[in-house]
């Protein structure tokens, strides 16, 4: 990160464009690496993002005051996680989660940014995301995320499921 000064904040209903803006990021992010299946235009639905806001769940990535990333942090339970295939999860307790999160292509290291963030909120943390993608797979393994299944989307889809539980220290 260079000396620049990240923050996060919650992103307040004046910020609903740059949290599409930043998605569209995300998404061209996606389908440039060869993950073009998981956020099809009209998605993340912009019903959702403005639910994720007026929740007070959406949070943006600052560098310097500037916005370079967004994610949605949501307490569970989160009912796409209540049937799980080919696996289970690490814990039947309380939990967090951790959604539609993008950012612009030159930010750099806002994936354990955002994941450290989370962590002082929450000791346990699950997150899915598309089998094709690849990125998203390689950091949620170099945080320490365990595989724990498949788990469908409202439309039925699936989706790859992981959990990490931070120990107490």
């Amino acid at each position: 990160m260079d000396g620049t000064l990240r923050t996060i904040r919650p992103a307040a209903a004046s910020d609903f464009g740059t949290v599409m803006s930043l998605l569209d990021s995300g998404r061209g992010i996606m389908h440039s690496s060869g993950n073009v299946n998981q956020w099809p235009q009209g998605t993340p639905a912009p019903s959702k993002v403005r639910a994720d806001i007026a929740g007070g769940h959406s949070y943006l990535v600052l560098d310097e005051g500037v916005p370079v990333a967004t994610f949605a942090f949501i307490p569970g339970p989160d009912p796409t996680y209540s049937r799980i295939d080919g696996g289970e999860w690490l814990s039947d307790g309380p939990y967090c989660v951790i959604h539609r999160i993008a950012k612009l292509p030159s930010a750099r290291g806002i994936f354990d940014f955002v994941l450290d963030w989370c962590f002082t909120r929450s000791a346990d943390i699950r997150i899915d995301t598309h089998r094709d993608n690849a990125i998203m797979r390689r950091c949620l393994e170099r945080y320490g995320f365990a595989y724990c299944g498949i788990i469908y989307l409202e439309n039925g889809d699936e989706r790859l499921a992981f959990e990490k539980i931070q120990p107490s220290l």
